[in-house]
């Protein structure tokens, strides 16, 4: 089943304006499927082929003679001394579209592009399925919690894959296979139990000493593990809102995974009912909700910031967003029923944020959507 991607109109848009596309995202997102949908007339190249990249990595001017234009250059960071020669070679032919190319290793391909093909290229990514992607074939289910367990990877729904096997599997196969040759680990099981820890810190403040110390590895390891999480798309920090209302400011980040399923595999929860009965139920739920902001952010190519905000009291606003000279400020909360306690922190942030507009958004576990006169509550189908 081909799920239809909200970013597919925006890459092609930028074809005629840049001579190279760029697309990044974690493995399996549907980056080739994509791609290869878009630019059915270039020709498809895949880097991860031992033969193919020798050939790239020893001859590199005889490989672009043979792909000299219309190409698609899968996951191309592995051979970074093509770079320079992509760009000598757009810079001569001024050819718009000339390549495309992919990478699921977020570092190694950013600081190629930056440092050798910066203002030639368009740059995009593709994570996991959003909500949007799954209505539109009716995917989206109404439980929040089976949707979570579910996760949104799209092979689990073109497959119809269980997602636990899919999960223990993808930990195998891609988050190991890339630690591996991005460090030199020795032991992949302290590996994983750094993984799991993380997973057991979702939506909250991120305290590099503490996880350390729980997986009994040093701080900067600690760092360059959490590093290589982020650059694969697996992680993400949530950075806090620094303005001062008089107030003293946690600054520390959030962490938080691109995908549910993954996170609810860690945490071991396999059924949706496993998951509600999870003291962390609040937090993966609220994991769910900011990831959705974040591919929305990407896949709409929207450049919007987000934050969240936090006193040293422990008041925070779980999702913020700057919009000209106020706030947009949303609380996410898990539970199917709306009461007035669940608008206090929104209108504690609006009272010590005045004069600025401040608009006031309820996200919840429920299926009803109300405007109110203060405040906008929102099904968490609907979250953007």
């Amino acid at each position: 089943m081909f799920i239809p991607r909200q970013i597919a109109p925006i890459i092609k848009a930028q074809q005629q304006k840049f001579p190279i596309l760029a697309l990044t995202g974690p493995r399996q997102s549907g980056k080739t499927t994509l791609l290869r949908e878009l630019f059915d007339d270039y020709r498809y190249v895949s880097l991860e082929n031992p033969n193919t990249r020798s050939f790239a990595t020893e001859d590199p001017i005889a490989f672009l003679n043979r792909y000299d234009n219309k190409v698609i250059f899968d996951e191309v960071q592995r051979v970074p001394e093509l770079f320079s020669y992509i760009q000598g070679r757009v810079d001569e032919s001024h050819l718009m579209g000339q390549y495309i190319l992919s990478g699921s290793q977020n570092f190694h391909l950013l600081n190629s592009i930056t440092q050798t093909l910066a203002g030639r290229v368009a740059l995009f990514k593709l994570l996991p399925l959003d909500f949007s992607e799954l209505k539109s074939k009716n995917l989206l289910g109404d439980s929040a919690a089976e949707v979570a367990i579910r996760g949104f990877y799209p092979a689990i729904y073109d497959r119809e894959i269980d997602p636990f096997v899919f999960y223990s599997n993808y930990i195998q196969t891609y988050i190991e296979k890339d630690v591996t040759e991005l460090m030199n680990i020795r032991d992949l099981t302290v590996f994983r139990t750094f993984l799991g820890l993380c997973a057991g810190r979702t939506g909250q403040l991120l305290n590099f000493s503490a996880l350390a110390n729980e997986c009994d590895i040093s701080h900067n390891t600690a760092k360059a593990w959490l590093s290589i999480l982020e650059s694969s798309y697996i992680v993400f920090l949530l950075q806090p809102y620094h303005q001062n209302f008089n107030k003293r400011l946690i600054k520390s980040p959030k962490l938080y995974f691109y995908d549910t399923g993954l996170l609810n595999y860690l945490l071991g929860n396999k059924t949706p009912v496993e998951m509600e009965d999870n003291r962390l139920k609040g937090n993966v739920f609220e994991n769910m909700i900011v990831a959705e902001f974040q591919k929305n952010n990407h896949h709409l190519y929207l450049h919007e910031d987000y934050y969240f905000w936090q006193d040293s009291n422990g008041h925070e606003v779980d999702l913020l967003m700057k919009k000209g000279q106020g706030f947009s400020i949303f609380e996410i909360k898990a539970t199917q029923t709306v009461s007035s306690s669940l608008f206090k922190e929104l209108d504690r942030f609006e009272d010590i944020s005045t004069p600025a507009k401040v608009e006031k958004t309820l996200i919840y576990g429920g299926l009803e959507n109300e405007k109110r006169t203060k405040y906008q509550v929102s099904s968490w189908r609907n979250t953007v």
